[in-house]
């Protein structure tokens, strides 16, 4: 007897959590066909504006057209006397001394 209300307590409670998955992926599909519109307000016809991100935005707020990568070559030797030069300027790095390099 027991066995019999343990299997109908369970369905009942997967009916209920089945029940509201289905609830909620309609309330999902329907939000999501809607437009961003302020609640309580039809949607309008608009079309939507193009929000671009705040990096390819100038100080004016403006779109930039400017090549936002630019890239050069550097030559090895180049390139690690920039990186020792950050490095030794960086706080918290030991001086080195002309005696301890050689």
């Amino acid at each position: 007897m027991l066995h019999i209300l343990y299997i109908l307590a369970f369905t009942v409670i997967a009916f209920l959590a089945i029940s509201n998955l289905i609830r909620s992926l309609i309330t999902v599909s329907t939000e999501s066909t809607r437009r961003n519109s302020p609640p309580g307000r039809t949607p309008t016809n608009r079309t939507p504006q193009r929000v671009s991100h705040p990096e390819l935005l100038d100080e004016n707020g403006q779109l930039t057209d400017e090549p936002l990568l630019i890239m050069r070559s550097v030559n090895v030797e180049d390139a690690r006397e920039q990186l020792d030069a950050i490095y030794n300027a960086s706080p918290g790095t030991p001086r080195d001394t002309p005696e301890e390099q050689n």
